[in-house]
């Protein structure tokens, strides 16, 4: 008998190592998929004509990642700006520039192992890499919390709800982005998408424990994150909040569809939640 139950203790310890060595590489296998980084820079904020500063923060773990901050002629607030899933940061600073000019300056973050940070991106990664962001915000650059404004799109707005749940900030901007990966994942695999992303990139768990007003901007034309995903997280999210839609508009061309007015929108609410 006391053989038999050493044997049963062994075997379990087998299997659970098994599971434990399976999750490790299925997660592995998904993050492949979830995280498209491309290395270094196409584009130079000098180039671009930008009043903007190349920086490296320290992540946890000691990670190295890379930013630029790009300075509004009227400081007195930032916006941390949270890419999406593909590219790197350059390629978001013309439209991080056309941000700086809402009176704003703007942290652009790159996410470990995109651009020239440091590192291979994961869930826990990138939520390190943006709470390092924030860090730097309040304390280097000495910006109140509430004077602090956090902008994710697609992915990136995973990560920002993440950051700024229980955070006293000024405000949150979510555009083109989803309750969870599971939901994503169903909606564009099935059954098979949804258990791969099973309790990965949980916003809709996360947003109710948000603390400041939230602004929502979704294309009715989204192919990638239909935009029922992005009402479905709204109606999740505690008052004050508030639903854009941006007419004709897909996953990726949200600014050139919106043109004037979708900047507009989004200064009236940094305006509002921010005021210089």
């Amino acid at each position: 008998m006391r053989i038999s139950w050493a044997f049963g203790l062994g075997g379990i310890a087998l299997v659970s190592a098994t599971v434990a060595f399976g999750s490790a590489v299925l997660n592995r296998l998904v993050d492949g998929v979830i995280f498209q980084p491309v290395r270094g820079a196409e584009f130079d904020p000098g180039l671009l004509g930008l009043d903007a500063d190349e920086i490296f923060l320290e992540s946890e773990a000691g990670v190295r990642i890379h930013a630029f901050y790009l300075h509004s002629a009227e400081p007195g607030r930032v916006l941390l700006f949270l890419h999406g899933n593909a590219g790197n940061a350059s390629h978001r600073l013309p439209n991080a520039a056309e941000l700086a000019r809402l009176g704003t300056d703007v942290l652009l973050l790159e996410y470990r192992g995109y651009g020239r940070s440091n590192g291979t991106p994961s869930e826990p990664g990138v939520y390190a890499d943006a709470r390092a962001a924030l860090a730097y915000l309040v304390g280097a650059r000495g910006f109140a919390p509430e004077r602090v404004v956090v902008f994710g799109r697609s992915l990136g707005g995973a990560v920002a709800v993440d950051l700024a749940q229980d955070r006293e900030l000024g405000g949150l901007i979510l555009e083109s982005t989803f309750t969870s990966l599971s939901d994503l994942g169903r909606r564009l695999l099935g059954p098979v998408g949804a258990l791969l992303g099973r309790g990965r990139f949980d916003s809709a768990r996360k947003i109710p424990a948000l603390r400041a007003p939230v602004l929502f901007l979704h294309g009715d034309r989204d192919r990638t994150v239909p935009i029922e995903l992005g009402q479905r997280l709204f109606d999740a999210a505690p008052e004050p909040k508030e639903f854009e839609v941006i007419l004709g508009a897909g996953h990726n061309d949200t600014t050139l569809v919106g043109g004037r007015d979708y900047f507009a929108r989004i200064g009236a609410f940094l305006d509002r939640v921010a005021v210089r």
